[in-house]
């Protein structure tokens, strides 16, 4: 198989061979794989990647679609391994980012996990986490929460407010499932996510402060600002295990004034998070 390939050494000096202006990709190798063929090896190897034991055999995971891919590229704590992309995404963009193998949309569609592919699709290593502490910070704790699109969209609520972590029961859904990662709209780079033994771990911290989200506790606009604490967000119906409440310091709730029953979970983080870290 030929494949028609541009290696370029980024740095001050260092100009695109095809349009003569300067990269702004520093100490980055760019490779473009122009008319590649991706063997059929490559392709199941992607598709797996929708198993959460092969991804963590591996340690990475899928992204796709080009506000994603973009904010992915741009963050320092994210390392890419490959980008597949439709010919003008990748002649948009060839003088920012690492390596790109060029597909075409049939391909495209065969890589993607979305039922309707856009533009292209990045492989990517799982970031270094660190070790966990509850002190001096807000913590989101995510208990039983098993929807991706949920659990994503806290991740991304969390990131707005500047909350630095969310930890999640073990029974939670995976961050790195290819519909997680798509909620959170590129937040799963700065929001650090975290599996646990939750009561043991609250145990293990007792001097911070937990907050429940439930349907009866305090109002939120009459709870102080937090500046460290825990606020825990239950099961999308069966809310906060009973285990986790008996470590609660205070219950709060969002002031129901319409008739609907429940609030989605993703939401009413929104709205808490928007009370307790103004």
């Amino acid at each position: 198989m030929q494949e028609e390939r541009t290696m370029i050494k980024a740095n001050a000096a260092t100009k695109n061979p095809d349009t003569g202006k300067k990269l702004t990709c520093l100490q980055k190798s760019i490779n473009f794989k122009k008319n590649a063929m991706i063997v059929k090896s490559r392709l199941k190897y992607i598709n797996s990647l929708g198993e959460k034991k092969l991804r963590d055999a591996d340690r990475v995971f899928i992204a796709e679609g080009p506000k994603i891919i973009n904010e992915l590229l741009g963050e320092s704590s994210i390392e890419p391994q490959e980008i597949f992309a439709l010919k003008a995404w990748i002649e948009k963009n060839r003088n920012s980012y690492p390596v790109f193998t060029e597909v075409d949309e049939v391909m495209l569609g065969r890589l993607s996990f979305l039922t309707t592919p856009n533009q292209v699709i990045g492989l990517f290593r799982m970031p270094d986490r660190g070790p966990l502490t509850l002190k001096n910070k807000i913590s989101i704790v995510a208990d039983g929460i098993q929807d991706p699109g949920n659990l994503g969209t806290i991740v991304r609520c969390a990131d707005w407010f500047g909350v630095e972590q969310v930890i999640c029961s073990r029974d939670s859904a995976d961050i790195f499932n290819p519909k997680t990662v798509q909620s959170t709209m590129g937040s799963i780079a700065r929001v650090k996510v975290y599996y646990e033994d939750l009561p043991a771990l609250l145990l293990s911290q007792k001097e911070v402060p937990v907050y429940a989200a439930t349907l009866e506790g305090k109002n939120i606009r009459d709870v102080d600002p937090v500046r460290e604490g825990v606020i825990v967000i239950g099961n999308e119906s069966k809310g906060i295990s009973n285990e986790i409440l008996a470590l609660v310091k205070e219950k709060i709730t969002i002031e129901k004034k319409g008739k609907a029953e429940s609030l989605n979970v993703s939401v009413a983080t929104g709205i808490i998070l928007s009370y307790l870290t103004r």
